[in-house]
């Protein structure tokens, strides 16, 4: 097997959220709290999982058709939030360490949809994606820098356009797919479920504190 290059432009969710370089262009991964980013791009195989996070279904989230229906729920919570935020929350910047906007980390929950995509496609073409916590910052820190501007009528938009495809593509696996790559197509599906919640939260938690 070829070994799949980074994907540039990707973006990578902290992974989908390192926070190594908040500080810096952007984070590099979703996750304001110094994690690689709620759930992906940490050292070792750059997919950790943090079960007791997994969406409302849980570990019943098994099937791919139930993992799909999860990530649209959890990505409809999200542009639920993002359509009830004020002008001033949109553009305020409430994560400690993180000089993200709002408005930019809810669009980075929608470019993780679109790398992380990509690496499934890869992986179910037999490829051996290389994801990491340099990959991911990397690709978040190019997503700050471009969606600096970004208006909460396109983030709503980027969120329904790129979570429904990578949602229909987690459902049109077979079982079988989403074992492929030691099981990284299933763990990509299940950190889509919770990616959008843990930022989520996160942010309703900052700008109510």
């Amino acid at each position: 097997m070829r070994r799949a290059k980074a994907l540039s432009g990707a973006g990578s969710a902290g992974l989908l959220d390192s926070r190594a370089n908040h500080a810096q262009a952007d984070p590099g991964g979703c996750d304001a709290d110094g994690n690689a980013d709620h759930g992906i791009g940490e050292p070792e195989d750059g997919l950790p999982l943090r079960s007791s996070k997994v969406g409302a279904m849980g570990d019943a989230a098994s099937t791919p058709a139930q993992y799909a229906a999860e990530i649209d729920a959890a990505r409809d919570r999200l542009i639920a939030f993002a359509a009830g935020c004020s002008p001033e929350q949109w553009r305020a910047a409430p994560l400690e360490g993180d000089p993200r906007p709002v408005g930019v980390i809810v669009d980075h929950v929608a470019h993780a949809y679109e790398y992380m995509g990509g690496w499934v496609r890869q992986i179910l073409a037999g490829e051996d994606v290389a994801v990491d916590g340099a990959t991911v910052d990397a690709l978040n820190a190019e997503h700050a820098a471009a969606a600096a501007a970004v208006t909460p009528d396109e983030v709503i938009d980027h969120l329904r356009r790129s979570g429904a495809d990578f949602s229909g593509l987690v459902a049109g696996c077979t079982a079988g797919a989403l074992q492929a790559g030691g099981g990284r197509v299933e763990r990509f599906a299940q950190i889509a479920i919770r990616h959008p919640d843990d930022h989520r939260a996160e942010i309703d938690a900052a700008l109510r504190g």
